[in-house]
């Protein structure tokens, strides 16, 4: 398995894990229309964001997540790191393909210096907070969302 920055190439790929968490979709039925394009090009140029894969090592990409680097006063200024947007592929999981994820981005956030990783996850989604908890995560505040 390799664990890369996403590319463009990847796009098809990564947006078909985000589409639908419960069923592989073929990449090359996905369209990459122009938001999806730009929204990709403004991670790609800043430098406090990276979309990364698990790419199969052949450019399958089997999960994705994106890394957020946010510098910030709270902590005494240390950086911390956002992780969201993590998918496997449905037929994939269960092999440890998140947990080698989710190990490699915090090892990655680690490296940077951040002392903190946080992340997200749907209220229904029981399975997942187990799998968080099994790498470490703990349940430490109540997130609210506001759509604009």
């Amino acid at each position: 398995m390799i664990f890369r920055t996403a590319t463009r190439r990847d796009l098809p790929a990564v947006i078909a894990l985000l589409a639908d968490e419960e069923r592989v979709i073929d990449p090359a039925t996905v369209q990459v229309d122009e938001a999806y394009a730009r929204a990709f090009a403004a991670v790609e140029e800043d430098a406090r964001n990276e979309l990364m894969v698990l790419d199969e090592g052949d450019g399958t990409v089997l999960g994705c997540l994106q890394l957020t680097y946010i510098p910030g006063l709270g902590r005494h200024g240390e950086e911390r790191a956002l992780v969201e947007a993590v998918r496997v592929r449905a037929d994939r999981r269960g092999a440890g393909l998140g947990r080698e994820l989710l190990t490699r981005a915090v090892g990655r956030a680690r490296d940077r210096g951040c002392t903190l990783v946080q992340l997200t996850s749907n209220k229904r989604r029981s399975e997942a907070h187990r799998f968080y908890a099994s790498l470490g995560f703990e349940r430490s505040h109540d997130g609210f969302k506001l759509a604009l």
